[in-house]
C-alpha cells in the first residue's frame, strides 16, 4: 500500500535500538518504552503559508531522525507499525 502524508506531516519508520543491560541484551519485548528515532519513509507537500505558498518540508525520505517521544501519531498499515508526525515534532537529523 502506498501512503502520501498531507501538509507537513512525516511518516515514520520508527527504530527500537537493542538495549543491554551487562552483557545481557535485553529483547524489545522487555522494554515497551516509545522509540525516539526513526526512518522517514514519505513527507507531505508542505504547510500553507498565510499567502497561499507551501513551505517546503525539511526532511528527506531516506534521513534518519530524533523526535519526540510522545509527538508522533502511532498507525498500522498492513500488519506494520509506523508514526505520523508533523514537522515541528522532529527535532534532529543523524549524519
Amino acid at each position: 500500500m502506498k501512503i502520501q502524508p498531507l501538509s507537513d506531516h512525516v511518516l515514520l519508520e520508527p527504530m527500537r535500538e537493542e538495549r543491554k543491560k551487562g552483557s545481557i541484551i535485553l529483547p524489545d519485548t522487555v522494554d515497551k518504552e516509545r522509540p525516539e528515532k526513526g526512518k522517514v519513509i514519505a513527507v507531505g507537500p508542505g504547510k500553507l503559508n498565510k499567502d497561499g505558498k507551501r513551505a517546503a518540508i525539511e526532511v528527506k525520505k531516506g534521513q534518519v531522525v530524533l523526535f519526540k517521544k510522545y509527538g508522533p501519531d502511532e498507525i498500522k498499515i498492513d500488519g506494520k507499525e509506523y508514526l505520523i508526525a508533523r514537522e515541528e515534532d522532529i527535532l534532529a537529523v543523524f549524519e
